[in-house]
This record gives structure tokens, sequence and C-alpha cells, in this order.
């Protein structure tokens, strides 16, 4: 059941994937048909959120039924009154699974618009208000107090400050506004704050602007998944090569109950702030977050005692997660993927150099996990194929919890290697839209086997290094 058009690729990109999923050794396998079947379902999966909203609980400093219960208050709060189930992971103990009402088809669409950017309206889609600078246009005579119905410019077409627009758009539902047209494009400057509270989203979704903003972390399902497979011990050097937002280094340091080191680096200022900002809100000390490269983390000389930060000499930690720069093409929802095949293909020899520094700076014995958000071979199954032929040092290992489906075949591994990596495909389940009656009718197994499956596309591997060769 789709309510959104799948989403759309450049002409290059489309005829690039269509080649990945339609590989021999995956047609051999399914069957030309079934290869194509499944390839369809997931690009009308990506325009879609997922089925449920993942938050992940701050273990550190309350306990997870305390928070489900808080958690459950606030929700029928925002809803009204209206029941919808908090849900525990039985594999996934540190988090809360909510069901995603929606699509509503039924709702009225009003005469005054207001058109919002394509992320703006992603946030949307997954429960967020409209904030004023993901404001593009809006009708000419919009008030403060006006029912509005929001829009999202798929495309990028529309002109700021555009009093109307005749493009590609996409109803998101309804709000009111909270500002006059006047104020929103005001020529002072852009206004911060909140533009439209949304009243009537298509896809409900309980916001969590400043909603117990130390006990909660908004997270993907597998991005928790992430974390729990590298499993940190207290005591021990970890790193995070590529850490920004901080979601699961701050993961890290809970599992490992803030004892030990979490290193973390991103390669952007802003970024490793954010890092800083969120491992203070959740009380996290273990963690030092440091601006570099993680190409160039690995030192070839001999480090001062005191210094802290990289780079690092070759085998300091004790596990490292490189959870790498990609082509984020398993975000969802996502309507109009604007990156070219340049782009694209651009990230696997990136992907490579921070590898080949990871399993130097991995001391013999230790864990390395490395993932992606994306859904290309070359990101992700031929990586894996690329480091053990690379790295005879590295083993795969089985991956606790396997929550996920096996790899995809097209890269030449084998059976039984393609079982040991985790493929999150949204295509693994039909797309179905979730009612207050259909969700009282559901079996909570059935919802969390919903969840496990409906989530972003995602990628895991998990490798042990044998020796220091």
């Amino acid at each position: 059941m789709s309510f959104f058009p799948k989403i759309a690729f450049q002409y290059e990109v489309e005829e690039y994937l269509t080649k990945v999923f339609g590989n021999n050794e995956l047609t051999t396998a399914l069957g030309t048909q079934e290869a194509e079947k499944k390839y369809q379902s997931l690009l009308s999966h990506l325009s879609h959120p997922p089925a449920f909203t993942t938050v992940r609980v701050n273990t550190h400093l309350a306990s997870v039924k305390h928070v489900k219960k808080l958690l459950f208050e606030e929700i029928q709060k925002q809803f009204k009154g209206l029941c919808v189930p908090v849900l525990e992971h039985p594999k996934l103990q540190d988090i809360l699974l909510i069901p995603v009402i929606g699509p509503r088809r039924d709702l009225k669409k009003h005469a005054s618009e207001v058109i919002v950017g394509a992320q703006c309206g992603y946030a949307v889609l997954r429960g967020a208000h409209v904030y004023v600078p993901g404001i593009v246009s809006t009708s000419r005579f919009v008030k403060a107090g006006d029912v509005v119905s929001v829009y999202s410019d798929v495309e990028g077409k529309c002109k700021r400050g555009a009093k109307e627009f005749n493009g590609v758009k996409v109803f998101l539902g309804n709000g009111i506004s909270e500002l006059s047209r006047s104020e929103i494009f005001c020529s002072s400057g852009p206004l911060k704050g909140l533009g439209i509270r949304m009243i009537e989203p298509v896809y409900l979704s309980p916001s969590f602007d400043n909603v117990l903003p130390s006990h909660l972390f908004l997270q993907n399902l597998p991005s928790v998944v992430v974390s729990h497979i590298l499993n940190p011990q207290p005591g021990e050097k970890i790193l995070d090569m590529c850490a920004a937002p901080g979601g699961k280094t701050t993961h890290l340091a809970t599992l490992m109950h803030d004892q030990g080191e979490v290193i973390a680096m991103d390669k952007t200022a802003n970024k490793v702030k954010k890092i800083k900002q969120n491992a203070e809100l959740l009380q996290l000390n273990c963690i030092k977050a440091f601006c570099y490269d993680g190409t160039k983390a690995l030192s070839v000389e001999k480090r001062e005692d005191k210094q802290e930060g990289p780079p690092f000499l070759p085998e300091s930690f004790d596990r490292v997660l490189l959870d790498a720069p990609c082509s984020g093409m398993g975000q969802r929802p996502n309507m109009a993927y604007s990156s070219t095949l340049k782009e694209v293909t651009s990230y696997q020899p990136l992907q490579r150099k921070l590898f080949t520094v990871a399993v130097k700076l991995l001391k013999p014995g230790g864990v390395l996990v490395y993932s992606t958000c994306t859904i290309t071979l070359s990101e992700n199954e031929e990586q894996v194929a690329w480091a053990l032929k690379t790295f005879p040092c590295l083993q795969l290992h089985p991956q606790e919890p396997h929550i996920g489906g096996e790899g995809m075949r097209g890269a030449g591994l084998s059976l039984d290697q393609l079982k040991l990596l985790q493929r999150f495909d949204p295509s693994a389940v039909k797309l179905q839209g979730m009612d207050f009656n259909s969700l009282q009718d559901s079996r909570e197994d059935d919802l969390i086997s919903l969840a496990n499956k409906d989530c972003i596309g995602f990628f895991i591997a998990k490798f042990i290094k044998s020796n220091s060769k």
C-alpha cells in the first residue's frame, strides 16, 4: 500500500541501482522477476517512514520501566487520550518502540498552504513540528492562528517566499501557524523557533521536542543494534571513528557503565560540539571527543605520554566502531535522492582508507564493527569481500543480536559468510499502514517482528583481529 510515489533518483543513479539489484548472483538465486519485485518494493518503502519510532533509554540515569511509564503518559497527553502502546524489545532491552499511525487518508486539505523543504518534510513525517528555518513559502494571507495544510517540496524547486507553488509537492498534514507570513519572511533575517504546530499529520508519531531529553535518545533500531554487537566492556578503550552526532558514542559509554574510555572522532568541528553536548546531556563522563580526520588517525611516530587525542599508535584500542560515511540511501523517508553517481561511488575508496586505519589501530583479539546506512553492494558486501582479502588477520564473526536479514548476493561471498552479515532490508515486509483498529488487533510479537523489518536500510559486519600481522 503505497501512499507516496517511489523514491526518485537521478537517471544515472537509477541505472546503477537497477544493475546492483539485478546482478547475476542475485537473479540466479531468486529469479529475475522476484529480484525486480524486491527492488521495486524497496523503492516504495524508502519514500515512507518506518512503521515505528525507536527511542533508546539512557539506562545510565534511569530504568527502562520507569522511562516507559513517563513516555506512555507523555504520548497520551500529545495524542489527547488515544491509547498507543509503548513496547519493550525482547532482544534490545534498552529501547522502546512506539507504533506510527498512518497514513491517514481522510484529512481535509485547507486553502492556506505552507511549503517546507524536503528535510523538514521528512522530519514532520517522523513526528516533528515545523520550525521556521524549514519553511520555504506560504499562501499570501497566512496569519498566526490559521489552520494551514503543509506540503513538502521534495524536488527543491520552490522559491523562498513564493506566494504559491504548483510544482511537485507532497501533502504532510495540517497544522496551526504560530506566525504570520510577514513574520516568517521578515526582512531582519530568518527567525528561529516553532513555525507550524502540526495537529493532523499524515503519519501520527509523538514529537520529542524537549521530551525527557536526558533520559531518551531518538535512534533508528539498526543503529542501536550496532553498539550491542560491538559489545564494549567496562574498563576498555573504544574508538568511534566517525562519531557524529554521538548516538552510538553515548550508547557505547552507557553499555560500559561509563567506565573506561570512548574516543569519538569527527572531522567537522560543529559535529564534535554536538557529540560533547549529547555526552553532557546524558551525563556520561568517559567520552572524549576530538575534531580529527579518521583517515589520518594512525601515528607513525612515538607519542608524548600525556597526549590524549589522535593520532594514535598502532594497536591502541580494544574495540573499534567504523560507522562509515556513506551514500545514505537507506534513510527513510526519502522521496527524491539528489546525489550524482559520482558522489554515490566516491564513498567506497574513503571507507577503505578509514577501514585500513581501523584495522591497524585495533589490538590483536580486538573487535571491529563496520556499518553503513545504505543499500548498495559497493559500500557493504563488496567492502567485506575486500577486507577479508586485504587483511588476513581479520575473521568474520557471528553477530549478537542478529535481528536483520543476511547479506545480499553479488559480491562473491559464500552463503556462510552472508549469514554472518546483517542487512536490514525494509522490503522484507509488505508496506502497510497502521490504524488504531489494526493496532488493537495485533499481537505484541507481531508488532516487534514488524519493527525489526520495517526500519531504515542498514548494514553491519563484525570482524575479530586474530593477530598483529
